[in-house]
């Protein structure tokens, strides 16, 4: 067991880690909420006109994260050995919320590079333990050294009302600490948390030691990288396309100020005075001169203009469709870096085929193909410590070499799902296994094979004929099935057949 000082410099040393990695994560939320300065922009252009488009945004980062949650569903899971998904483990999972909650942590990995999943034994309910998706903001693995799996300590650190949180996840033990909240920063600098390391000290709960010991015996939370590397941090999907969406909010604010300033042809007098209007007094003399109010030929259109040297010159209104072609070109890019299908950004479709569609949301399909990979790893250990939470150590054990069951990536139409699933029929493949295809969750395909059932044996027509499909010669007429020649009084000609 590790001593309070032991874990308070555990404590530290994770703290800082997790404050140097907020910067990027606090940038890519704000960009998927639409937050985005203006950037690129020359010093005279940001000086005039960078607080009128403070407030506008053109997000395409959104579209870009959306994109592969969207095909991202947990269905079951499935232990070694076993055929069918694990009934009481998708209890705990509805029971949990993580039907939605499970989406919301796989866009905090998309856009912040990595998420994770916390589980813990409910006193209270042995049988369903509590499971948890977590912030990258406020939450930290440690990893063996040489390790990128064996999971050495993890911490949750949070803010609620004027206290700052910590709780410190170890292999045999947990522990607590708090301190008062110097302030209300959601990207504290390193500095300053160096500074108010010094002051946690252990947070008292009643009824509850601390530490508190764990009796799992692994560290109870998991991380689900995004695009892992070998060395470096897992990388975000939004990463790349922060600076491409500067690009498009700058082109949109010149193109609003060319709209503003020179969507139409101007027009400039030459070679004459200002006009003027004589000022008269009461009894109708003149008393002096003053300008012409310039925007009284702004709203009738007419001006009278004197002098022989007088003359007007103008010139073209601005080529505002410039802005727009290179925008489109800006979200091509975008889409081919993002591998995000273009029809979800551009907004302009023709009459294309299905083949076209399906052919253009290819690179969409292995993105999320890859991301079932490294997430369903993660999510395959979560279910194990559901298990461990559990006191099931056989079915933690088989947990941890099953496979997670994921809904399809590809998007077809019921029509082609349903001519693929029946020539699959015909090659062989069970009914079960059809309907997993097809899309529905375990739980649904239990009901539908039972409703399936409950039909044929309402049907006995149906039912003799499912029969005979499974069992060819279970129906065959009596003199097509062969037999040995028997005389009629048995084998030696006396007495009834044996």
């Amino acid at each position: 067991m590790a001593t309070e000082a032991q874990a308070l410099q555990l404590v530290a040393l994770l703290e800082s880690e997790l404050v140097r990695r907020r910067g990027p994560i606090d940038r890519h939320n704000a960009y998927y909420r639409g937050k985005h300065p203006l950037k690129f922009a020359s010093d005279e252009f940001a000086k005039f006109h960078g607080d009128r488009y403070r407030d506008f945004s053109d997000n395409w980062v959104q579209v870009v994260a959306d994109s592969p949650v969207e095909r991202l569903t947990v269905t079951g899971f499935v232990a070694d050995g076993d055929t069918s998904a694990d009934k009481d483990l998708w209890k705990v999972w509805q029971v949990n919320g993580l039907d939605a909650d499970s989406q919301l942590g796989f866009l905090g990995a998309v856009t912040g590079a990595r998420c994770f999943v916390l589980v813990w034994g409910d006193p209270d309910e042995p049988d369903m333990p509590v499971v948890t998706f977590e912030d990258a903001s406020q939450c930290i693995v440690a990893y063996e050294p040489g390790s990128r799996r064996n999971r050495r300590a993890a911490l949750k650190r949070w803010q609620d009302g004027n206290q700052d949180f910590a709780t410190l996840y170890l292999k045999g033990e947990v522990w607590k600490f708090s301190r008062p909240l110097a302030r209300q920063d959601k990207s504290p600098q390193l500095a300053d948390v160096d500074e108010e390391l010094r002051t946690w000290t252990p947070r008292e709960i009643a009824d509850e030691p601390n530490p508190q010991p764990n009796p799992m015996g692994v560290v109870p939370m998991v991380e689900l990288p995004n695009k892992p590397m070998l060395v470096e941090d897992p990388i975000s999907d939004v990463a790349g396309v922060v600076a491409m969406q500067d690009a498009i909010n700058l082109l949109w604010a010149q193109l609003f100020t060319a709209s503003d300033y020179a969507s139409f042809p101007q027009r400039v007098v030459l070679g004459a005075e200002r006009p003027m209007i004589p000022k008269l007094n009461s009894a109708g003399e003149v008393v002096g001169k003053q300008p012409v109010d310039l925007d009284k030929f702004q709203v009738d259109r007419v001006a009278w203009i004197t002098g022989k040297d007088a003359r007007i010159a103008e010139w073209q209104a601005a080529n505002l469709a410039m802005y727009t072609g290179t925008m489109e070109v800006a979200v091509g890019h975008l889409a081919a870096q993002t591998r995000t299908p273009q029809h979800y950004l551009i907004g302009k479709m023709a009459n294309l085929a299905e083949g076209a569609l399906l052919a253009a949301e290819t690179g969409l399909v292995k993105r999320c193909d890859e991301k079932t990979l490294w997430y369903g790893q993660g999510l395959r250990e979560v279910s194990r410590l559901i298990a461990l939470a559990k006191g099931e150590d056989a079915k933690a054990q088989a947990l941890r070499s099953g496979r997670v069951l994921w809904a399809e990536t590809e998007s077809r139409s019921h029509a082609q799902m349903a001519d693929a699933l029946l020539k699959l029929k015909q090659l062989g493949f069970p009914f079960q296994w059809l309907a997993l295809r097809y899309g529905l969750t375990p739980t649904e395909v239990a009901e539908v094979v039972a409703l399936r059932e409950r039909e044929m044996a309402m049907d006995p027509v149906a039912e003799l004929t499912r029969q005979m499909t499974q069992n060819p010669d279970a129906g065959a007429p009596a003199e097509d099935v062969p037999a040995e020649v028997v005389p009629a009084g048995g084998e030696d000609g006396q007495g009834p057949p044996q």
